[in-house]
């Protein structure tokens, strides 16, 4: 059962969660049902992920996913959803051509599928297209340490921030907080590093490999519950067989 006991989570209560000390629940959905089970269950924040590219659409990687396919699983979520605060992500290519770009998507999903946040992933090269939604109106959360959208850039799916690389994690953090980001999510950095960077945070620090000193934890409700028949990240831990 969740913390946060409000009848309808908003950005602000994950700030107060935050200052509080409360933990922060997150799980992905991607579908009507599933969103009604999780919002019922006390799940703070539900995120339409675009690892629906996966798990529900069978494909490799999250990179062909695109908006319109996004808006439909995204509207299904809304619907169902009643409590937990709705994050939908930013589907590859949506956002890197300009800020302006940025906006658009960003506004056009609000408008669409009635959800209270989009999420995107980058840090330092990316604060200033946070800054510009943010301004337009539109609570960002920020995605920083592994980005699966830049897999390839990255060579894989490496853990990121160790070494010298904790300097640069620290610095992503602080850029995605001052461009006005709600919360960040930090995937696959190491355990000590996402505790440095979550005392050093004013906004929520959600993890998703990152060891249990963040804020909150994500997963994707197919791998917590055993129903991924594929690979899985070597950090899941199962929650139902």
């Amino acid at each position: 059962m969740s913390g946060i006991d409000v009848k309808k989570i908003r950005t602000r209560h994950i700030h107060e969660a935050k200052a509080n000390g409360t933990k922060i629940s997150v799980l992905t959905s991607y579908d009507a049902l599933t969103a009604s089970i999780f919002d019922e269950a006390g799940i703070d924040m539900l995120l339409v992920g675009d690892s629906a590219a996966n798990v529900v659409l069978g494909r490799e990687t999250t990179l062909s996913i695109t908006m319109d396919e996004m808006i439909v699983l995204a509207k299904a979520v809304t619907i169902a959803a009643k409590r937990a605060l709705v994050i939908v992500d930013l589907p590859f290519g949506s956002y890197e051509v300009s800020e302006q770009q940025a906006v658009e998507s960003a506004v056009r999903v609000m408008k669409e599928t009635g959800a209270a946040a989009v999420k995107i992933e980058g840090g330092v090269e990316m604060a200033s297209t946070i800054r510009r939604i943010v301004d337009a109106g539109v609570p960002v959360c920020g995605h920083i340490g592994f980005t699966p959208q830049s897999e390839h850039a990255l060579g894989g799916a490496v853990i990121q921030g160790r070494g010298a690389g904790a300097d640069k994690l620290i610095a992503d953090a602080r850029a995605v907080q001052s461009a006005g980001a709600f919360a960040v999510v930090l995937e696959m950095v190491p355990a000590e590093v996402a505790t440095e960077v979550t005392t050093q945070l004013d906004i929520a620090t959600i993890g998703i490999g990152a060891g249990n000193g963040t804020d909150g934890q994500v997963l994707v409700w197919q791998d917590a519950f055993g129903f991924n028949r594929g690979p899985k990240p070597r950090f899941v831990r199962e929650y139902a067989a």
